[in-house]
């Protein structure tokens, strides 16, 4: 009897292939310590300081992304919802169950829904409790801008921005040039920042910003001309007042839009969402009393 055991390489009691089997145990033996190698390795790179940086600015599944994890989960949701017969109270759900089966991302269809609802928030910042910021569009673009590039390396990339506009206008202000030669000279400055950023991301393992499409980048670069803008016309200490508004709004925006049950909540009920932000915007309009922080800088007044 001629006993084989394959994953060593090992031929039993008869002596028949036992030279042959020598070889085949080495290679069997030097897999196993490759394998092991090699799960110690990542182990080792998720334990070191790098690791957990780029753990860290993982910013997860892209809703701005037409293709992904965002999409492919968010259109089985949508696809696994029961719809009764078209009627006045659902339509809108079977034309957007019909664009996903025929590949429009649901993704997408997600992101424009949310859109209102961010900018009705914004409004409401503003109109109930006195929060500026650049408007309204500008922080909700730069909620979605956060939503591309995730909250650690939007923020960085922010920060960046503003840093070499506010430098830059110092710089370039004794050139004395015309208001759109000296704009376009400062936005210049700025892309040649952003791409020495994206340049150096790859050694500080900020993969997200390596990764990065040129939507949100140019997103966060033309809010450097309302910065600039604004220094110009209000001063530098109101600019910055406007701005961490603004920063404000965005993230609380960009939090609002990653809540998964928000996404889902939006997709699955897109008739409630579109006539619920309606409906809020305009008994928003309909309120004339002080904002709350109106309420702090007239207190002694009202005292």
């Amino acid at each position: 009897m001629v006993v084989v055991v394959t994953g060593l390489g090992l031929v039993g009691p008869g002596v028949v292939g036992a030279q042959d089997s020598l070889p085949a145990f080495q290679w069997s033996s030097e897999v196993v310590g490759k394998n092991a190698e090699v799960a110690a390795a990542s182990e080792s790179a998720v334990a070191t300081p790098s690791g957990l940086v780029a753990k860290i600015t993982d910013k997860g599944p892209d809703l701005t992304e037409t293709q992904g994890e965002a999409k492919g989960k968010l259109g089985k949701l949508l696809l696994d919802q029961e719809l009764g017969p078209v009627s006045p109270v659902n339509f809108l759900r079977h034309a957007i169950r019909n664009g996903v089966e025929r590949d429009v991302p649901a993704n997408t269809i997600v992101l424009i829904l949310l859109f209102p609802v961010v900018t009705a928030i914004i409004a409401a910042s503003r109109h109930l409790f006195g929060l500026k910021g650049f408007g309204i569009f500008t922080p909700a673009v730069v909620s979605v801008g956060f939503l591309a590039t995730g909250i650690v390396s939007g923020l960085l990339l922010f920060t960046v921005i503003l840093l070499v506009a506010t430098i830059g206008r110092v710089a370039v202000r004794r050139l004395k040039l015309p208001y759109m030669p000296r704009t376009a000279l400062l936005l210049w400055l700025v892309s040649l920042s952003v791409m020495g950023l994206i340049l150096v991301a790859p050694y500080l393992n900020l993969l997200v910003l390596v990764e990065l499409s040129i939507f949100p980048i140019l997103l966060l670069v033309l809010l450097a001309e309302t910065f600039i803008d604004v220094q110009n016309k209000r001063g530098m200490s109101q600019a910055v007042e406007m701005t961490a508004e603004t920063l404000i709004l965005a993230t609380l925006s960009y939090f609002v839009m990653k809540l998964e049950s928000v996404q889902t909540f939006v997709l699955l009920n897109p008739e409630l969402v579109v006539v619920a932000v309606a409906v809020f915007n305009v008994f928003l309009g309909r309120f004339e009393g002080l904002r709350l922080m109106e309420y702090w800088r007239f207190r002694k007044i009202l005292s």
